[in-house]
């Protein structure tokens, strides 16, 4: 995930209270991030809307639209910031946790049954 998005999140969770952060984290936190992409978010955040969405299942959790494959591609390949085109949303995606891996009962192998020759 990109690290401004990453910056982005975080200021995010901090000022809506789902993680706990002084005035000096919220302020490092704004230094980092570039202005243009600052300023978008606060327009968002003065309207009290999340300036960051997650992207699940090709679909924006800020305003449950679908997605271009093009936007799903580049989030993919971490080449860019996108922006939702419905909500205006900073997108990422979830990092894809790993699979649980089961353990895997081994095979018991087929015993072949003998057949009687049927006399004619």
């Amino acid at each position: 995930m990109n690290s401004t998005i990453q910056n982005l999140l975080k200021l995010q969770s901090i000022e809506f209270g789902d993680q706990k952060g002084g005035e000096k984290q919220i302020a490092e936190l704004r230094a980092t991030i570039p202005e243009p992409i600052l300023g978008h978010y606060d327009r968002l955040r003065a309207r009290d809307k999340k300036g960051v969405a997650v992207v699940r299942n090709q679909v924006c959790t800020g305003c449950h639209m679908r997605l271009p494959i093009g936007v799903i591609t580049v989030l993919m390949q971490d080449r860019d910031i996108q922006l939702c085109d419905s909500c205006g949303r900073y997108l990422y995606l979830e990092p894809l946790a790993p699979a649980p891996v089961e353990p895997v009962a081994p095979v018991k192998p087929v015993k072949k049954r003998k057949t009687k020759a049927v006399a004619a």
